[in-house]
């Protein structure tokens, strides 16, 4: 079997709800649902889903060097947004850190997120390449 590495961001919500920011097993890293919550719990970009799209990346990037791995790894990305109208912003976002890897990515409206404020979640899944 191969060894399993458990990232954490630190969060007490981790050991509340029983999962860890990332964890990878052998070369692939599944990185957990990611909203723009910085290191004291506030939200980040407030209204503002072009700026909760990037802080949130540059968070699974932390998350995933950690893990060994980079933003040029990530294979799928999936983006769950409060308002679909607001679809194009959070791709043009994306598309900047993305519009060279060009993961596999699904873009869908869900009711509401884990809590007030956030406009966005993204789960990243990567495959570090073996030489």
């Amino acid at each position: 079997m191969t060894e399993r590495q458990n990232i954490s961001s630190g969060t007490s919500w981790e050991a509340i709800a029983g999962f860890s920011r990332a964890v990878r097993i052998g070369n692939v890293v599944h990185v957990s649902g990611t909203t723009a919550t910085d290191e004291n719990g506030n939200v980040v970009g407030l209204n503002d889903p072009y700026a909760q799209t990037g802080y949130i990346i540059r968070k699974i990037e932390r998350a995933l060097n950690e893990a060994g791995a980079a933003l040029s790894d990530v294979i799928r990305t999936r983006i769950y947004v409060t308002d679909i109208n607001q679809w194009e912003v959070v791709a043009r976002a994306h598309g900047e850190f993305f519009n060279q890897i060009r993961p596999a990515n699904t873009l869908v409206e869900v009711s509401a997120l884990v809590g007030e404020g956030y406009l966005i979640e993204i789960e990243a899944e990567a495959v570090i390449p073996t030489l």
